[in-house]
């Protein structure tokens, strides 16, 4: 009988992982477009674990990034092999554009393929063939990201968005500007498709509310402060949260406050492999590495503040830094703002439009 040798012993994920590595060192360097995210690569744990892979990151916003390739690749330039960052931007630009390959099955390790790791025993894909975007973090948030002046608000009288329609509050609205605000997309995706709101509660909203858009958050937050405005909707939730413990009267409404619903959100929490990628095997490194239970450990302490925890689709990693009304809940019917139905926003900016028109 033949002796069986000891490469042919390994598991097969691991004499493929094995080969990558050592084609990936050969490739010498790895090229990351990474938004809001950054600080990951900043910490140099990929760097030490892989020395031979030189990692180099562009970071900004989402927006910028993706239209940055895009404008590389329309000048026949191949530069970044891993996109990382919000999911509207990545969706839009570069899902649509056609600029990526299947990430799917760049998967090796096996705590990064094996289902029962992550949330509800599935991977997480925002595109409707399961292949391209990977999300790899779920947080849960409150819908359209409604804020209040604590000091003039009860918030135990609205416990529906529909509630916000009250005369009284006519004139009292404040909101992000849709179009001007990068960030803004997921409390619009909210309001949009949830089915209990919609374009219909978009129009009366709107049009009989008269409700101000500002694209300042800086000045959002004043205004709310002062109690020129009583609810901001949505004002992004670390911008509320910093200027509370500045002593300003402002407060967030609970994740699980509105009976419409909670949202299902991945901030900058999505990767994708580029195509034409001029380093495929060190990008194959770097994204089994992310999504490992190691890298998403890492992720979630280096990216959590007070205010702002982050949480990650992986079900084996620790949640203890989540508060407990931000925790996620079993059973409980989220509105996934990575389902592919939603993504599309202009729909969304559309009809604010056509409301604002009809109001002149």
């Amino acid at each position: 009988m033949r002796p069986i040798l000891a490469a042919e012993s390994k598991p097969s994920w691991q004499a493929e992982w094995d080969k990558t590595v050592r084609a990936a060192e050969q490739e010498g360097q790895v090229t990351v477009s990474i938004g809001g995210y950054g600080a990951i690569i900043d910490s140099g744990v990929f760097q030490k674990l892989y020395p031979k892979i030189k990692i180099t990151h562009i970071t900004g916003a989402g927006t910028d990034l993706t239209q940055r390739i895009s404008a590389e690749r329309r000048a026949g330039k191949y530069l970044v092999d891993v996109y990382n960052g919000g999911g509207n931007s990545l969706f839009q630009v570069l899902y649509l554009g056609k600029m990526l390959d299947p990430i799917k099955s760049t998967l090796i390790l096996p705590d990064v393929t094996d289902a029962t790791k992550w949330w509800e025993g599935k991977q997480k894909y925002a595109d409707k063939e399961g292949q391209y975007i990977f999300v790899y973090e779920g947080n849960v948030s409150a819908g359209a990201g409604a804020s209040y002046n604590s000091q003039l608000l009860d918030p135990r009288e609205y416990k529906s968005y529909w509630d916000f329609l009250n005369p009284k509050l006519k004139g009292k609205i404040l909101s992000t500007d849709i179009r001007k605000v990068r960030g803004a997309g997921i409390p619009w995706q909210f309001l949009y498709y949830n089915s209990d709101l919609g374009p219909k509660y978009l129009r009366r909203l709107f049009g009989e509310m008269d409700v101000t858009l500002t694209a300042d958050l800086r000045q959002a937050i004043d205004w709310l402060g002062t109690g020129k405005f009583l609810v901001g909707m949505p004002i992004q939730g670390g911008t509320v949260y910093k200027a509370k413990n500045q002593g300003l009267p402002v407060d967030e409404f609970s994740p699980y406050h509105f009976k419409e619903g909670v949202n299902f959100s991945s901030a900058f929490g999505s990767i994708a492999l580029m195509n034409r990628a001029p380093h495929p095997n060190a990008a194959k490194v770097f994204i089994n590495w992310l999504l490992s239970r190691d890298g998403q450990a890492l992720f979630q302490k280096t990216i959590s503040v007070p205010g702002d925890a982050r949480n990650s689709r992986r079900v084996d990693v620790s949640k203890d830094h989540i508060p407990p009304d931000e925790q996620r809940r079993d059973k409980m019917s989220y509105f996934d703002t990575d389902d592919p139905d939603t993504k599309d926003l202009n729909p969304a900016m559309k009809l604010l439009d056509e409301i604002l028109a009809g109001k002149k």
